[in-house]
């Protein structure tokens, strides 16, 4: 895929344009996260109905993902962004209407399919902005996207303290969430395939490169998977802490997380990918055997903030090598993004089965070891040098 060329500002304005379409985003999975509870009800369905119907987001991200590529070569990277991203926001509306669990499956499929499609063009278009910028910025992108999912969390929980139905808030947070998206997704940088790059298929096995890339974001995805969803768990269960500080710890690692995403491209420009990742192991692993061996709450807090730290610009990295590792970026992104929505998706079931046949502090000795697993691995995310002008076109011309 090649940008068409644009001057010094139009790459600026595209920089934000993308920051803000990842932003737009995060806010549709924040509005549905938070209402998950007004949704179970809605449809009737116990605990065990809604842990198989959570499922079908990543089961539905995984099986669409990989057409990604071929939407994007056929209608260039904006109008495939603008598409995809409207579709996203829209089907934010259906997870609410479903009268019962078969209704929720196939809502909720529909959901992860419109995500994970637009999750990887928005990534390859950031990939590419990036380079036309010649610094990093995929961390920042992110990190906008945590931004968003707490606005839009912060939306459902304010409407949920005032009793809207989830109906209501769905269909006017799609209409501004589509209207926003619509602008911005208008300007990000376009995309258009090269006059000698073949279409992608519409279905390929994402390629080897990307399986290689994909397994260092598995282990990054897996250690965030497990500490969002298992954090306060163990600090109740294990530390016989309060649900109050509990449920701090599942705070406190997301914020270490937004913030190391927001501010990570500095720190990646100075000291480069590989490097970044690999201290980040390391942080992430000594947030590890900090809470399997705390006596005290707030040891086990502090952990899963180093652990949240350590782990924050993986996936970003991850994506940003993706992008890189082969002609068709879009393809690429989109294996690396199977594997490590796989991990996203397997991480809770995992923990909670080791967790059952032994403790949960068994089950984060196995987060710890594939923190450490970053520390040698990291290499495989050395990708090649950045263009360096950041304001002319891929033939050196100004644009």
């Amino acid at each position: 895929m090649v940008a068409i060329p644009v001057g010094v500002e139009g790459v600026v304005r595209a920089r934000f344009a993308v920051a803000a379409v990842f932003c737009v985003h995060g806010a549709v999975t924040g509005n549905f996260a938070s209402r998950v509870p007004w949704i179970q009800d809605h449809a009737s369905v116990g605990a065990g109905g809604l842990g198989i119907a959570l499922a079908f987001p990543a089961i539905g991200a995984s099986a669409a993902m990989t057409m990604a590529g071929a939407v994007q070569h056929r209608l260039g990277g904006r109008r495939a962004m603008r598409g995809l991203l409207v579709l996203w926001t829209l089907a934010l509306v259906p997870t609410a209407l479903a009268p019962n669990v078969y209704a929720l499956c196939a809502a909720l499929f529909v959901y992860g399919c419109t995500a994970g499609m637009s999750d990887v063009v928005m990534n390859a278009i950031g990939v590419e902005t990036e380079d036309r910028l010649g610094r990093s910025i995929m961390s920042s992108l992110h990190g906008m996207w945590s931004a968003g999912l707490l606005l839009g969390s912060g939306a459902g929980t304010i409407a949920a303290h005032a009793e809207v139905d989830a109906r209501v808030q769905f269909a006017a947070a799609s209409v501004v969430l589509t209207v926003l998206g619509l602008v911005f997704a208008g300007w990000v940088l376009d995309t258009r395939g090269g006059p000698d790059e073949h279409p992608p298929p519409r279905f390929a096995l994402p390629p080897r490169t990307a399986w290689l890339i994909g397994a260092v974001g598995f282990c990054g995805v897996f250690a965030e998977g497990a500490s969002l969803d298992w954090s306060a768990v163990y600090l109740r269960d294990v530390l016989d802490t309060s649900p109050g500080l509990a449920a701090a710890s599942t705070t406190g690692f997301a914020l270490t997380m937004a913030v190391a995403r927001l501010v990570g491209d500095r720190v990646i420009d100075r000291v480069g990918a590989v490097r970044t990742v690999r201290v980040g192991g390391f942080v992430a692993t000594a947030g590890g055997l900090l809470i399997v061996t705390a006596p005290h709450p707030a040891a086990a807090m502090a952990g899963f903030a180093l652990l949240g730290l350590g782990v924050a610009v993986v996936v970003p990295l991850a994506f940003a090598a993706a992008g890189r590792s082969g002609p068709n970026a879009g393809q690429a992104i989109a294996g690396v993004a199977t594997v490590t929505y796989t991990s996203g998706l397997i991480a809770p079931s995992a923990i909670g089965a080791i967790a059952g046949a032994t403790s949960l502090v068994v089950s984060f000795c196995l987060v710890t070891a594939l923190a450490w697993v970053l520390t040698v691995t990291a290499g495989v995310l050395r990708s090649p040098s950045r263009p360096v002008a950041a304001a002319t076109g891929r033939d050196g011309k100004a644009g």
